[in-house]
């Protein structure tokens, strides 16, 4: 059997930038987990002395840095850490804070927000407190947006990791819909670039192994796109590879989410070939 990887997998811009940060910030905390692996949160906290805590009341004098996940943080929780005598590191992706700046501008000239994602995602969650006002909502599709009164100004963004073709549903109803419309695309090149790369493998290859974080929204993206054209499995590490899932199997593709580091993705190739 062979195996062969997509073009584009694995970590992205964002997620790079938050580890090399959190690497050269040890003995340090990050306020949730920095990224949405726990393999590699486990690795810099064997390794760097870098952990998590999961609320401001676990920061206590002994704790001198504190990192700002890749995903942002709300901005009053923001502003409450920097309240505590502790060194702020952000390692808030850039493309994460795009959506919010956009958000605090466009509700500031008195447009509607219209955010399209998982509200209970922490990047939304930051996204959204970003507003100055209450009127934003965030939905998953065009249906629950029948149910909001909107004004006749309406600005909407998208969480970085969803899907472009999901996006355009949610503008196509607003702008049907209402007057003025302002659509910011804010989903990342580099979700664009893996969805694309896993499109393209699925339709080739026999069984596709998706490896990545299974609370982690853009690996359980491409896991959906992959299982649309052959077997798919989505596992967080070697141990999840099943060797009946490879019987009769010519090409495994594999690929991984934006979280998800090299070390990683070659263990799980290492083992598929030792059960192959």
């Amino acid at each position: 059997m062979l195996i062969k990887k997509a073009k584009s997998y694995g970590f992205c811009f964002g997620v790079k930038r938050a580890v090399e940060i959190a690497e050269n910030s040890q003995n340090a905390v990050t306020l949730g987990p920095l990224i949405h692996n726990p393999l590699e949160i486990k690795r810099l906290a064997e390794n760097y002395n870098v952990k998590f805590v999961n609320s401001l009341d676990e920061i206590n004098k002994n704790i001198k840095r504190v990192i700002v996940r890749t995903h942002g943080i709300p901005r009053d929780r923001l502003e409450k850490l920097k309240e505590k005598q502790v060194e702020v590191i952000d390692a808030t992706c850039p493309f994460v804070k795009k959506p919010q700046e956009i958000v605090e501008q466009m509700s500031k000239e008195g447009y509607d927000i219209i955010i399209f994602g998982d509200k209970n995602h922490p990047e939304i969650q930051g996204v959204m407190s970003y507003a100055v006002h209450n009127r934003v909502f965030v939905v998953l599709t065009p249906e629950e947006l029948k149910n909001i009164k909107l004004k006749e100004k309406i600005a909407t963004v998208a969480q970085t990791t969803r899907k472009l073709t999901d996006y355009l549903k949610i503008t196509n109803f607003l702008i049907e819909n209402h007057k003025e419309v302002r659509v910011f695309n804010t989903i990342c090149n580099a979700t664009f670039e893996n969805q694309d790369a896993v499109r393209e493998l699925s339709k080739e290859a026999d069984i596709m192994i998706i490896v990545g974080g299974k609370n982690s929204s853009n690996t359980k993206q491409l896991y959906n796109i992959a299982k649309e054209n052959c077997e798919s499995y989505l596992v967080e590490n070697e141990d999840e590879i099943n060797p009946e899932w490879f019987k009769n199997k010519k090409l495994c593709g594999i690929s991984a989410g934006a979280s998800t580091p090299e070390w990683l993705v070659e263990k799980i190739i290492s083992k598929i070939k030792d059960v192959t």
